[in-house]
């Protein structure tokens, strides 16, 4: 970083139509990255950390010879991602593995399971009260891949093979993204566009928890199909109507603050309550993967193992309050990045990742873990996360070198041309700036603005089409890389089936992405009135 020196170089200004000043050919040449991923992952198989280098790659090709960007200008653009990669997303991603290595270690984690497995031993309830539940709770906490690395470790302890704890995370990782980490995104979003809060948060939850309050259900069919559904039907009814009724009511009438926090604990306690007296006819585990008999555990002993991820949720949850966040905020480091406009914010105390870091040295004290212990656990898990960490690193260069370079804007714009359609498009826009950044506040920064203009230029709702932006963002997360790597390194899974899991997701995240714009759709033309300005 250059700290104090003076960028004497004019600012390049990307075009926005360099090819032959057309529109469909250079948007030819800005999709041709996300071509490249879509093709090493989903056709010829590749580790993620493979894909995206030559994304990269591409993104690289694209920028010098496509859009005539400068070499200086893209060195930086790439280091920008690169660093952004590393903190403060691969920051959250280490410190919540190693919170799991240490309650794995000191063998608090077998006593967790006991104590869900005494709630029950059916794989698709565990899926519900881990996966979409707490794992709600953990993003409207801190998100950022929080929530995926803590509850898709959670479920392979539970029993479930690497590969499914991840895909059934990575699907339930969408119901609560438009308002994680204490209403981030939604924040970002107002702040790029000028819209009202109110309005914006108001449509989002109209958007989203239609969408929520079958996304239980939906998970249910996909581990165990309709009849496996019929077996937990009341389970999902209840998940789903307390987090989405949650998330309408709270998006509403609250703001989009607590709105991942009250939905996510509704949904909590609604389910162990309703298992307290109802269990279905019969257990269910997936073929092929272990059951865990759990035993019976004292209640002291039960507390004693949560402990870490009580104290998880407690820093998160202070971390995120004002008064202490303002007074974090003190350590944060600003610069202004070179040769792009932009600023890198090293957040370094007021970061998610540091709260998770914060919650694992505390349980290590918890649990008597001894300092050489922990060292040794540092090391373990930064060899685990090599790929993943390189993943990441790589993913968020080739997506800020797309935007900073105007591949990005190419692709808005080419969306915005689809006329009436856009409100359709417009959700896939949001889907597309998740799926390059893994980030609803990235692809709101990113698109943000542009829907705001092309909604003026079409004579559509603004603030509908702002909405469905980052409504339709949700559906990117499960298939951006970033997300497919934490999850890989969070359950141990091999990297051989990275591509597996991705082309796995692909087809759920376009089925619900193009779900959300539809809903976008009857809002912008059968019930306009449904959606407030």
């Amino acid at each position: 970083m250059m700290v104090g020196a003076t960028v004497t170089i004019t600012m390049w200004q990307p075009p926005p139509t360099p090819i032959a000043n057309s529109l469909p050919l250079s948007a030819l040449v800005a999709a041709l990255p996300v071509v490249t991923l879509l093709i090493l992952l989903g056709v010829m198989r590749k580790p993620a950390w493979i894909a995206s280098l030559c994304g990269l790659g591409a993104a690289v090709l694209a920028a010098l010879f496509g859009y005539q960007m400068p070499v200086a200008n893209m060195l930086s653009s790439v280091a920008y991602g690169a660093a952004f990669g590393l903190f403060p997303i691969g920051w959250i991603v280490f410190s919540a593995i190693m919170l799991y290595r240490i309650t794995v270690d000191t063998g608090k984690f077998e006593i967790i399971k006991d104590s869900i497995g005494g709630l029950t031993d059916d794989h698709r309830l565990q899926a519900l009260l881990i996966a979409f539940a707490f794992g709600a709770f953990i993003e409207g906490a801190a998100g950022f891949g929080t929530p995926v690395a803590v509850a898709a470790a959670m479920l392979t302890g539970l029993g479930f093979s690497p590969f499914y704890a991840a895909g059934i995370c990575l699907l339930a990782n969408t119901a609560p993204v438009a308002f994680g980490s204490i209403g981030i995104p939604l924040i970002t979003l107002q702040g790029i566009t000028g819209l009202p809060m109110h309005g914006l948060s108001s449509n989002v939850g109209r958007i989203c928890a239609p969408v929520s309050l079958f996304i239980p259900a939906y998970l249910i069919v996909v581990m165990s199909g309709f009849r496996g559904l019929m077996g937990v039907l009341p389970a999902a009814a209840v998940c789903g109507l307390a987090f989405g009724g949650s998330q309408f009511l709270v998006s509403n009438f609250l703001g989009p603050y607590l709105t991942d926090i009250i939905g996510s604990l509704s949904a909590i306690v609604c389910m162990v309550i309703l298992l307290r007296v109802w269990k279905p006819a019969k257990s269910f585990q997936l073929d092929g993967h272990e059951s865990h008999k759990p035993h019976a555990r004292p209640a002291g002993e039960v507390m004693h193992a949560w402990s870490p991820y009580a104290l998880l949720v407690v820093f998160v949850v202070v971390w995120g309050y004002a008064p202490v966040k303002a007074v974090l905020e003190h350590a944060t480091m600003k610069f202004a990045w070179p040769l792009v406009k932009t600023t890198y914010t090293f957040n370094v105390l007021s970061a998610s990742g540091t709260a998770c870091m914060f919650a694992t040295v505390a349980a290590a004290i918890v649990l008597g873990v001894s300092p050489r212990k922990f060292v040794s656990h540092l090391a373990a898990t930064a060899a685990q996360l090599k790929f993943s960490l390189l993943t990441i690193a790589s993913v968020l260069a080739l997506a800020f070198l797309m935007n900073f370079s105007g591949a990005t804007t190419t692709l808005g714009l080419f969306f915005a041309a689809t006329g009436a359609a856009f409100p359709f498009f417009s959700a896939l826009l949001g889907w597309l700036g998740v799926f390059l950044t893994g980030s609803d506040t990235s692809a709101n920064a990113l698109f943000g603005k542009l829907q705001v203009v092309t909604a003026g230029s079409l004579n559509l709702n603004p603030v509908l089409m702002a909405a469905s932006n980052s409504s339709g963002g949700v559906m990117g997360k499960m298939i951006s890389l970033q997300s497919i790597a934490v999850a890989a390194a969070a359950t141990g899974m091999p990297l051989s089936d990275e591509s597996r899991l991705f082309r796995f997701t692909l087809r759920h995240s376009i089925f619900l992405a193009s779900l959300i714009g539809l809903v976008v759709l009857f809002y912008a033309y059968v019930m306009p009135a449904w959606a407030p300005r």
